[in-house]
């Protein structure tokens, strides 16, 4: 990962990384909007209609998506899936799932909006999951051997353009204050053009704040379960229990569902999404660890891989065994003042979604016998290396 590529995808002039980084002023003010407006637990609950809808359309797509001879290419229906629910809820643009396309429309233009999203993403994921040379040999930076400075500097006048152009929109409209019909719960960008005067928010720092990714552990979760039908049937059990055959499955009732929140956190710690904690930390001041001075200016890495399996804190740390107490060691979202403000909106989605998907289904490997690729590949996040594709048998009615 290249913090050279970051910083370049950051800003047009290489600056906001620098000061999002540094603890003081600007970040314990977009810290203090993250907390207390963008993931309040009001603004997480709000959404609760709209996470059943998108469940609701990843199982229709899933029902559909047999090539034929009922094998499934998982990671493209979830991947999707979790983009266009962080559009509505960052955005509040409302895409359909199950069909691709924009759910309030046939209109040319949003067909187009949501490929250019898609292509945008795309490359912005490769680009700084992808290995730069010139953060090990600095004076390469004005050659760019791998032209990563050339697809930045393309890339990014195209997610200004898409995202001013949706901050544009919302002050086009009228704020939303009741009236007749069902309020729409307000997304990000309403929330902080709310904000704009009384928290000194330029348009640049709506920009920053718009621009942060989000990344979900279904994949390599459905992998394991695929790999372990033990643990599948003990949620399957769970689930029938909890909720019954012939309901649907609500937030409220994944409350009640502790066998599938261990088996979550037990993914986690075996299949980190981001073995490294942060991109970067940097240290304010000279400061000693296990009694090694650490300098001021130094940047380290949290190995929350490393951390997950240490025999010191984990009886069988490469074994996946949902139901044990989580250690110490599991913080996959960080911790302290540096812990991920987005923590409950993730895990709440998480959790309500694969509830959903597993009540629906039994996932089976694409070929009796067939043994799933657990490898993985580190990029922005990690992830597996061969994408998951699998055989799913209704468990419901149709």
């Amino acid at each position: 990962m290249g913090h050279q590529t970051i910083n370049r995808l950051s800003d047009s002039e290489g600056t906001f990384i620098h000061e999002c980084d540094v603890y003081g002023p600007y970040w314990r003010a977009l810290r203090r909007v993250a907390s207390a407006h963008l993931f309040a637990p009001r603004q997480v609950d709000a959404f609760a209609p709209y996470r059943a809808r998108v469940a609701e359309d990843v199982v229709a797509a899933l029902r559909h998506a047999g090539n034929g001879n009922g094998v499934v290419n998982v990671r493209g229906v979830l991947r999707r899936a979790s983009l266009y629910y962080i559009m509505r809820f960052v955005f509040g643009k409302e895409y359909d799932v199950s069909s691709s396309m924009p759910a309030s429309g046939k209109k040319e233009k949003d067909q187009r909006e949501v490929e250019e999203l898609l292509e945008m993403v795309h490359e912005g994921y490769e680009l700084v999951g992808k290995e730069n040379w010139c953060d090990y040999f600095p004076g390469l930076a004005a050659l760019d051997p791998q032209g990563v400075r050339a697809r930045c500097a393309e890339l990014m006048p195209r997610v200004n353009r898409f995202v001013h152009g949706i901050i544009d929109e919302h002050r086009g409209k009228a704020m939303i204050a009741g009236g007749e019909g069902e309020a729409q719960p307000l997304d990000f960008v309403d929330i902080l053009l709310s904000l704009q005067e009384s928290e000194g928010l330029a348009d640049a720092n709506i920009d920053a704040v718009l621009c942060v990714n989000c990344k979900c552990i279904f994949h390599s979760t459905m992998a394991r379960l695929v790999l372990h039908p033990g643990v599948q049937a003990n949620v399957h059990k769970e689930l029938d229990e909890v909720v019954g055959k012939s309901s649907h499955v609500t937030e409220s009732a994944v409350l009640s569902l502790p066998y599938l929140q261990a088996l979550l956190k037990e993914a986690l710690r075996v299949n980190p999404p981001g073995p490294l904690l942060s991109w970067r930390h940097r240290a304010m001041r000279d400061t000693y660890v296990d009694g090694h001075l650490v300098p001021a200016g130094t940047t380290a890495m949290v190995n929350q891989w490393a951390m997950s399996r240490d025999p010191d804190v984990w009886a069988a740390p490469l074994q996946f065994l949902p139901g044990g107490e989580a250690g110490p060691g599991l913080v996959p979202f960080g911790s302290g003042r540096r812990s991920c403000p987005g923590k409950s909106l993730a895990m709440t989605t998480v959790t309500s979604w694969m509830a959903t998907l597993l009540h629906e289904f039994e996932w089976m490997p694409a070929k009796y016998g067939a043994v799933v690729d657990m490898s993985e590949v580190l990029r922005l996040s990690c992830e597996m290396a061969t994408p998951l594709q699998v055989r799913l048998r209704p468990r419901r009615g149709v």
